[in-house]
């Protein structure tokens, strides 16, 4: 047992299997990273820089692309990484340091698409008092609530974690998170159980929240035609992005979970990324299509960019 509490790496074995496509996986991997950060930076940029968007809609939509550079940088790099070696391990602390921020992106994840929530179900349940509800102080008050709850919550999860003994260094995926960390523990302490059931308690929480507001939103747009083309425009992207999320999250819960050992290591893979890859992506070009003012800014910066390319 003295053994157990010092293993100083960790060894991830996700890519054991695509060891003769590794540098196509790489170029590939890095492509589709280079594309977010584009997408994302230029539709912070684009909010940043229009004082037309400087709404709480699109500020909290700002915030949303933050957290998915966030999300990805903390997994991206190390991917790429360990597609050119030939070890696939992660210092402890490493180690930690990487599941702190996905397991903070995935929790920012839904407190953002909780705080659009609310913002959606304001601005059509009570357009009249919209104004005196989503002041600038509210507003900053709910962008520090989706940053302070995830980060105090993951923050609390990883102590609880440090100075435990482990009886294993090996993680099946290709990257470090909390529950692939729990299982390699020797034990489990009271503490973590209860308060990975308040953890819980606190996501079903947030999804039913969301899942009331559209309810009232969609009972609200019932009224008259510009409460449903408001909801079309506004309101379908937040619901869009936010079942693609749940649904890639919850294909990584049953993956590690209850994931099949005789399923492909590629597939596995798949399912366990699909959360960290794919909305960060698709957010903003989702809200950039279907948001007739983020559409014609976007247009509108990259008509100039063609004219001024052509000038030259």
């Amino acid at each position: 047992m003295d053994n157990v509490s010092h293993f100083t790496t960790f060894t991830l074995s996700g890519l054991n299997e695509s060891v003769t496509n590794k540098y196509i996986y790489f170029a590939l991997t890095l492509l589709w990273y280079l594309v977010i950060i584009i997408v994302n930076l230029t539709l912070i940029a684009l909010i940043l820089l229009e004082k037309t968007l400087h709404e709480p809609m699109y500020i909290f939509l700002c915030n949303l692309c933050v957290n998915g550079l966030y999300g990805t940088a903390g997994f991206c790099p190390k991917l790429l990484a360990d597609f050119l070696s030939d070890t696939h391990v992660i210092s402890y602390t490493g180690c930690l340091l990487q599941t702190f921020v996905i397991f903070s992106y995935s929790l920012c994840e839904f407190t953002n698409l909780t705080v659009m929530a609310y913002d959606r179900y304001v601005a059509i349940c009570k357009p009249l008092h919209y104004n005196s509800i989503m002041t600038p102080l509210t507003v900053g008050k709910l962008l520090l609530f989706s940053w302070i709850f995830p980060c105090f919550s993951v923050t609390f999860t990883i102590l609880l974690t440090i100075g435990q003994p482990f009886c294993g260094n090996h993680i099946e995926k290709l990257y470090c998170d909390n529950w692939s960390l729990e299982r390699l523990l020797c034990k489990f302490s009271t503490v973590s159980i209860v308060f990975g059931l308040i953890q819980m308690a606190c996501f079903i929480a947030l999804v039913l929240f969301i899942f009331y507001s559209y309810i009232k939103l969609i009972a609200a747009c019932r009224r008259s035609q510009e409460d449903r083309s408001k909801f079309m425009h506004t309101c379908l992207p937040h619901l869009i992005t936010f079942l693609n999320f749940i649904i890639a999250t919850l294909f990584d819960t049953l993956n590690t979970r209850f994931g099949d050992q005789e399923m492909s290591q590629s597939l596995r893979n798949l399912m366990s990324v699909e959360y960290l890859i794919v909305p960060p992506l698709f957010n903003p070009i989702i809200y950039g299509l279907k948001l007739n003012q983020i559409r014609k800014k976007v247009l509108r910066m990259l008509f100039r960019s063609f004219c001024s390319l052509h000038l030259v």
